[in-house]
């Protein structure tokens, strides 16, 4: 049976887990009003895509 000979420190597990962490989506300016957006989605603030005003439907 497979047993580490010693204990792994603690930097040794950090260096192993630098990967494993959260991502920031990518965030852009609008150009019409500049608040941050979620690229390639309708502006939640102003309503815009790309130039051009989109209006919703109910």
């Amino acid at each position: 049976m497979a047993v580490p000979k010693r204990r792994t420190s603690k930097m040794k597990k950090r260096q192993r887990r630098t990967h494993q962490k959260l991502c920031v989506p990518g965030m852009n300016n609008c150009p019409d009003c500049g608040e941050l957006k979620m690229s390639h989605r309708v502006c939640p603030s102003c309503g815009n895509y790309k130039g051009q005003s989109v209006e919703e439907t109910e």
